[in-house]
């Protein structure tokens, strides 16, 4: 099993850990208000949907990742 691959299946917190320390949205904030990926984080611990992570929760952060900065533009 490679890196990428235990990271997907990993549990919440190391696939946080993970897209946090690749984050390079503090370098573009949205509108000079938030960091993406923080945000990305919040939305979904809200939802309560990936209690225990995995590559649904990977994947779930990706699209909000890319919802928001969408939505933004």
């Amino acid at each position: 099993m490679n890196k990428l691959e235990r990271i997907e299946n990993g549990t919440v917190r190391r696939i946080n850990a993970y897209y946090r320390a690749n984050d390079e949205s503090h370098k573009w904030p949205i509108c000079n208000k938030f960091d993406a990926t923080e945000r990305a984080i919040r939305n979904l611990r809200k939802t309560g949907m990936y209690p225990n992570g995995g590559y649904e929760y990977f994947l779930a952060m990706d699209a909000e990742l890319s919802r928001i900065v969408n939505a933004a533009v």
